[in-house]
């Protein structure tokens, strides 16, 4: 395998490194992890155990990724994003029964956002800077605020979605047509 690893970034033996991936100052991957090919983790990103990052991922610097999150293909991670992986943490109580979080393809989530436990990204959605998941988020779905709430739809690149009468929308920047049928997003 071919990666970089800053000569400050901590890589434990046994974690998987894909092709291309860079990892910047003051990381660290725990030995069971695994991260995709041409992916960017930047300054002081923590992969924790088990964790799987998929390929084409971009964390942004001061970003925790727990044991039990999923990171799929594509995802932007921005700066300083949250994720909690106890729903009722205590210092006293050992927990390790951690709550799944499943980031799905394509998705961006906003600088400072929380991500709380449980709570599943949509595929290509987009959660805005600042907001607080605590519900989740569909396919191809934006939301923003705390607690984040539904604001619109976006298409796989992110450009807003206006859905017509017959709940047909064309994303305005490549043509691509989607339909919206119960509140449910599909590429047509």
């Amino acid at each position: 395998m071919s990666y970089f690893k800053h000569e400050t970034a901590v890589i434990d033996e046994g974690a998987v490194v894909g092709d291309e991936t860079k990892v910047w100052h003051f990381s660290h991957i725990i030995s069971s992890a695994n991260v995709g090919s041409r992916c960017i983790l930047g300054q002081n990103v923590f992969v924790g155990e088990d964790v799987c990052i998929g390929n084409g991922v971009k964390i942004q610097n001061n970003v925790s990724v727990y044991s039990g999150v999923t990171v799929e293909d594509d995802v932007f991670l921005g700066p300083s994003v949250v994720f909690t992986n106890v729903n009722l943490p205590r210092s006293f109580i050992e927990q390790k029964d951690f709550q799944h979080t499943r980031i799905g393809k394509g998705a961006s989530i906003g600088a400072n956002a929380t991500i709380v436990c449980g709570n599943d990204i949509g595929l290509y959605s987009f959660v805005g800077a600042g907001a607080v998941v605590t519900s989740t988020v569909p396919d191809y779905a934006k939301y923003f605020g705390a607690p984040a709430v539904h604001k619109g739809w976006v298409s796989r690149i992110g450009r807003d979605l206006n859905f017509d009468e017959n709940g047909k929308a064309i994303c305005p920047e490549t043509g691509e047509v989607y339909s919206l049928e119960q509140n449910v997003v599909r590429p047509l």
